[in-house]
């Protein structure tokens, strides 16, 4: 037998031929049953050769994974249909003829999924029953998502690298491998005659970004995800071309090794032995032993996905010694000792039903697409930004596309491209408005050659005073609890939704209204002869009578944010969309659609008298009693904080806390001239500008004034200016910092007079690198920068630059 390794998958297995056991034929295999088979396998086959082969996947690894879920459930019920060549016996991919074929002597298996924590422990009660123990160590591994390769070193000396293929048979592809600058072409130390590398070629994620925007600005196509542009970049034809694209290699395994001293007897072992030799090997692993130690890395490793250096859709488990490896065996798909645990998607195929607009805080109208809701990365998404107008045409999506939907963790929601292969004519280009689509207001670039487009009535366009009054609630403005996007909908734009009520009317459906002072809650609808009557301009006209009066705007600007009372807004009431129950009286069954609530105020509870019932008169609810109590409490916050909760354009964060802790008041820094603001550091001749030009806005005078007479601070109190240990020098920080998020951290150097730079240059006196760093910290080590990692950060803003390199 001899030693092989899963190379996409980090996984030893031992050598075996398809098991030839026969399963007893008892029940002739149903019509339906072996249709269903063909189709799957069909399908199945299909995607594996658009993913692997084609580097251009038609459907996401959700929809696959569901389909080979459905496959082994039919061939576990019927045995019969199992064949060599199913896709559950099989490994996905093919060699095609653009590169030479090269025959893997060891075969590159594949390896079995696990969808949820549960599974990831029956998997390892299983290993613990074959090996007659009640404890063994557990290798625990990110799963990267990239291209996997084996390269084989004969005397140390890179000759031959090549695609995994079928598992079997592969590409040659050696010319771009040694294009890559992580992959040595000579191993260092103590090797053998001949090995054979096993590994993921993937694109760093900071990498990738920055591949992406430099190829927009060329005017060029962009890559829908790094691990197809990874994909892409290792086939292309001419090397130089790969050469160009900014690709990685970590490695996790071995295939042949003759020649050499004995092997390491465990997993972890083998990749200490990998490094030694100057290969890439992962910085993510973990040896663990308990479903108490499964559930953490899997939680640990889920939250902090975003955070690594490389894209990952799970995690992988095996077994960690070799000799347990050998004796738990294989398939001949797939090693028994070792699972991996599938993320849930971040990725996903839906159907975008339309491109519609929306309007920023600073006026910008950007276009953001409607989609079927779909389920992805925990959570259901049916609308995703588009950026701008240029966005949209550089994407090539069009409505009624099939598009590649991506959330991961926190970030929002961003269609990435269209699966063109999947159109039928049906679909249609994207117009962008001429006029703001909240206030009617023509649109117009703030400067000429601006790609967006802006609504120039800042002081009165609804959306814009929407949001920012949401951006107050923020936590890099005011951080008020309770103030965030709702609230804020429900003071400037209580009846937002009204017409899709009146429409929804006029449809025939249900729509519930809330209780008031004077009526309890009651369902309304048009009767069917009203609507079969009336056309359609008169049915939106008697829709229209069956609703109560609108709700009055409670803020039509930001300046009285401060001064709200909870009787000012007692009577505001928006529409929801959602169930609510059929018979309100006894709230037997449930109709969904629009109902009514009271925003702010508890609904209160009425006795067959019409009395309210004691104690349960409406009341302001305990949400609304929180924001007003954050409100006010805010009125303490910082300098930097109100500036930067003013919406001035250009000054974010950093900006708001240079200028803060130089000018210490509001008042001077109105009376400051541009060349003074410019000069501070981290400003600039551009954010000097906007924030002289905000000033001389009389509406914008007012909300400052309001505020301050409200009682929000305008100044910083005396404070003792911080040590200034990194005064003079340039620092970048990549990647998280503990204890900082991004705008934080910056903060923290320039307070310390250092300046804070985004990129690496010649210039740069030192790089902090974090989790995620991607190639800041590549760039630092090939310039000769000082690096070192976020366990330093601290010390570098106590002590200073020398303790950290001492």
């Amino acid at each position: 037998m001899s030693d092989i390794f899963d190379p996409q998958l980090d996984l030893f297995a031992t050598a075996e031929e398809p098991s030839t056991e026969k399963t007893p034929v008892d029940t002739p295999v149903p019509a339906e049953a072996t249709a269903k088979w063909r189709d799957l396998v069909t399908e199945i086959n299909q995607m594996r050769f658009d993913y692997y082969n084609l580097d251009a996947p038609t459907a996401s690894d959700a929809e696959y994974d569901v389909l080979f879920e459905e496959l082994k459930d039919l061939e576990a019920k019927w045995p019969m249909l199992v064949t060599p060549d199913s896709p559950t016996q099989t490994v996905g991919g093919s060699a095609v003829n653009t590169f030479a074929p090269v025959a893997h002597r060891i075969p590159m298996l594949s390896l079995d999924d696990v969808f949820s924590v549960e599974a990831t422990h029956q998997w390892l009660d299983r290993c613990l029953t074959g090996l007659g123990m009640n404890q063994v160590e557990i290798l625990a591994e990110v799963k990267v998502d990239g291209l996997a390769v084996s390269i084989l070193y004969e005397n140390g000396l890179l000759t031959r690298a090549a695609t995994r293929g079928d598992g079997r048979v592969g590409e040659d592809v050696t010319a771009n491998v040694l294009t890559i600058s992580n992959v040595p072409r000579q191993l260092t130390g103590d090797f053998p005659a001949s090995v054979e590398v096993r590994g993921e070629i993937y694109f760093p994620i900071a990498d990738f970004l920055d591949f992406n925007e430099q190829r927009a600005l060329r005017g060029e196509k962009t890559f829908v995800n790094a691990r197809n542009a990874a994909a892409g970049s290792l086939r292309q034809k001419d090397p130089a071309e790969t050469a160009k694209r900014p690709l990685a290699m970590v490695c996790h395994g071995i295939g042949i090794y003759e020649g050499g001293q004995s092997q390491p007897d465990s997993q972890h072992a083998w990749y200490e032995q990998l490094k030694a030799w100057g290969l890439p090997v992962s910085e993510y692993t973990r040896l663990i032993s308990t479903h108490a130690e499964i559930d953490e890395v899997i939680e640990y490793f889920g939250k902090h996905r975003a955070d690594l250096s490389h894209e990952i859709d799970g995690m992988v488990f095996k077994v960690d010694s070799r000799q347990y490896q050998a004796a738990l065996g294989t398939t001949s798909r797939a090693p028994r000792w070792a699972a991996a645990y599938k993320f849930p998607p971040t990725e996903v195929h839906t159907r975008l039903l339309d491109i519609r607009t929306q309007v920023g805080r600073t006026g910008r109208v950007t276009p953001y697409g409607v989609m079927e809701k779909v389920l992805v990365a925990g959570s259901h998404v049916s609308s995703a930004t588009l950026h701008n107008q240029d966005e949209v045409k550089r994407k090539g999506v069009l409505i009624g596309d099939m598009v590649i939907l991506r959330k991961a963790g926190d970030v929002i929601p961003e269609i990435l491209g269209p699966v063109e292969s999947l159109r039928d004519g049906s679909e249609r280009a994207f117009v962008m408005p001429s006029h703001c689509p909240s206030c009617g207001a023509p649109l117009a670039p703030a400067k000429e050659g601006d790609v967006d487009l802006r609504c120039p009535n800042q002081a009165s366009c609804p959306a814009q005073i929407t949001q920012r009054i949401s951006f107050m609630g923020g936590r890099s403005a005011f951080d008020i609890e309770g103030l965030g996007d709702e609230s804020a909908l429900a003071l400037t734009q209580p009846e937002v939704n009204r017409f899709e009520v009146i429409s929804a009317l006029a449809a025939g459906e249900p729509v519930l209204l809330a209780e008031t002072d004077t009526s309890e809650d009651k369902t309304i609808q048009l009767d069917s002869f009203t609507r079969e009557n009336l056309h359609h301009g008169e049915l939106i006209t008697q829709a229209e009578q069956l609703l109560p009066r609108p709700s009055e705007t409670v803020l039509t600007s930001e300046a009285d944010i401060f001064n709200l009372t909870a009787n000012a807004v007692k009577d505001v009431y928006v529409w929801k969309y959602g169930k609510f129950p059929r018979n309100v009286a006894d709230e037997t069954g449930y109709e969904e659609g629009w109902r009514q609530i009271r925003a702010f105020w508890s609904t209160g509870r009425r006795l067959k008298s019409g009395e309210w019932a004691k104690g349960q008169e409406p009341k302001p609810t305990q949400d609304l009693t929180k924001m007003l109590d954050q409100l006010e409490k805010a009125k303490q916050q910082p300098l930097w904080r109100v500036l930067n909760a003013l919406s001035i354009r250009h000054v974010g964060p950093t900006a708001s806390q240079a200028l803060a802790d130089h000018f210490r008041s509001l008042d001077a820094l109105q009376q400051a001239s541009v060349a003074e603001l410019a000069a501070v550091e981290g400003v600039g001749q551009i954010i000097a500008e906007a924030v002289v030009a905000w000033f001389q806005v009389d509406w914008h005078k007012h909300i400052v004034n309001t505020w301050a007479a409200s009682g929000v601070r305008m100044e910083d109190e005396a404070t003792e200016e911080l040590p200034q240990t990194l005064a003079g020098l340039t620092i970048v920080v990549s990647g998280t910092m503990p204890g900082y998020d991004r705008e934080s951290a910056k903060a923290a150097i320039i307070a310390r007079g250092a300046k804070a730079s985004s990129s690496v240059s010649k210039k740069t006196s030192l790089v902090v690198a974090g989790p995620g760093a991607g190639s800041k910290a590549t760039k630092a080590e090939t310039l000769g920068v000082p690096l070192v990692d976020e366990t330093k950060f601290q010390l570098l803003l106590d002590e200073g630059l020398e303790a950290v390199l001492a």
